[in-house]
């Protein structure tokens, strides 16, 4: 299946900006089933440096600075890529390991991978590990557990147990209020799967990309009306890195498009950097287009 993806941020300022630097996480990277064909990167003001890079965990990242005054910024950033859909079945019959033993390979780990995936055991900026969070998911991720299974009945409890709702959390909500509250957005379903999952033991990562999303039949999909989106990875000794979508109760496939993975969302913010002047306060306006091809 070929995507094409056109993500469009933008900003507007109280005042001019004499000058700002930036780095975004706007491109979709290559993986196990995906792999990125063309990308198209658009900028107005016209940026008087840009280049593309590689971030610490791999991630395609472009850097940019604009030295002219702008009250407006925009970034329009187009990318086709290609999907090949993954068979859930053969997820299922390669998962051999159960929590406790992947829990002891990591306490003496003999492999690069496994030396690798402990990174992810560890807090980050926006999610530390707490005994709240651990008691929340210790019975769901017992020794005898196979991971692949304990993981997916772990999606399917927050999913269940966790309303959707944007008007209870912003991106700096701790993870023990969203716990509390049983309520949040993809984000903080994600955050909140990996915190329980670290204080179990269990190596996690944050997955940033988009959802295609489809309209209801008879009815012509909006532009724009796709989403950003998040979910979480656990590592898998024979499996590698394996993704859960607890906002949806799926693993994701063909209709998951990642960008970006990393600790949690402050490794891979869309768009983070510095400005100078700008009268003290601007608005953001992302719009998000993904579209069979």
């Amino acid at each position: 299946m070929r995507y094409r993806v056109r993500h469009i941020t933008e900003y507007t300022y109280g005042a001019p900006v004499s000058l700002c630097y930036n780095m975004a996480h706007l491109l979709a990277r290559d993986t196990q089933n995906q792999r990125c064909i063309h990308h198209k990167i658009q900028i107005n003001p016209p940026p008087v440096y840009q280049n593309e890079g590689e971030d610490y965990f791999g991630n395609q990242t472009f850097y940019f600075s604009i030295q002219e005054a702008h009250k407006k910024l925009v970034i329009d950033v187009t990318t086709d890529f290609e999907i090949t859909p993954l068979n859930p079945l053969e997820w299922q019959q390669q998962n051999t390991t159960s929590c406790g033993q992947l829990r002891s390979l990591l306490a003496s780990p003999d492999t690069p991978e496994l030396r690798m995936a402990k990174e992810f055991l560890l807090d980050s900026p926006q999610i530390c590990r707490s005994a709240d969070l651990k008691a929340y998911a210790d019975s769901t991720f017992a020794d005898d557990k196979p991971l692949l299974q304990a993981a997916l009945a772990f999606t399917h409890k927050i999913f269940t147990e966790f309303k959707f709702d944007p008007t209870t959390t912003t991106v700096a909500t701790p993870l023990e209020q969203v716990l509390k509250q049983r309520s949040g957005v993809c984000q903080d379903f994600a955050h909140l799967a990996i915190g329980c999952l670290r204080s179990v033991g269990i190596p996690a990562r944050y997955m940033s990309g988009y959802l295609e999303t489809l309209p209801p039949p008879g009815q012509e999909k909006l532009v724009g009306a796709d989403a950003s989106h998040a979910w979480f990875a656990i590592f898998i000794p024979e499996m590698g890195w394996v993704e859960f979508d607890p906002t949806n109760d799926v693993m994701p496939n063909e209709q998951h498009i990642v960008t970006a993975w990393g600790r949690d969302y402050s490794d891979v913010t869309p768009l983070q950097g510095v400005i100078f002047e700008g009268g003290g306060s601007q608005q953001l306006a992302v719009s998000v287009d993904v579209r069979r091809l």
